[in-house]
């Protein structure tokens, strides 16, 4: 299992998410998109650095979230990790 946690998304505090674009039990690749964050200047997906199964997502569309929050948690298939 990976948690995986947002990463620094530059300088603010806390960003919105938009858009949930996986639910429990989705399978994902590295790369793929998990939700869409929103600042005060841009939208942006946030993508898995592992590929596997969502097991349990900690937040929602509406959500606010800052740096180092719990986004969800993968049980991991595939060796290779991206760096975060």
């Amino acid at each position: 299992m990976e948690t995986i946690l947002l990463p620094d998304v530059g300088d603010f505090q806390e960003v919105e998410i938009v858009e949930m674009l996986v639910i429990e039990g989705d399978t994902v690749k590295v790369d793929d998109p998990l939700l869409t964050l929103e600042t005060e200047k841009a939208a942006m997906d946030l993508p898995s650095p592992v590929a596997g199964t969502i097991e349990t997502l900690f937040v929602d569309k509406g959500s606010k979230v800052s740096e180092g929050d719990k986004i969800c948690k993968i049980s991991v298939t595939a060796l290779e990790k991206q760096p975060i």
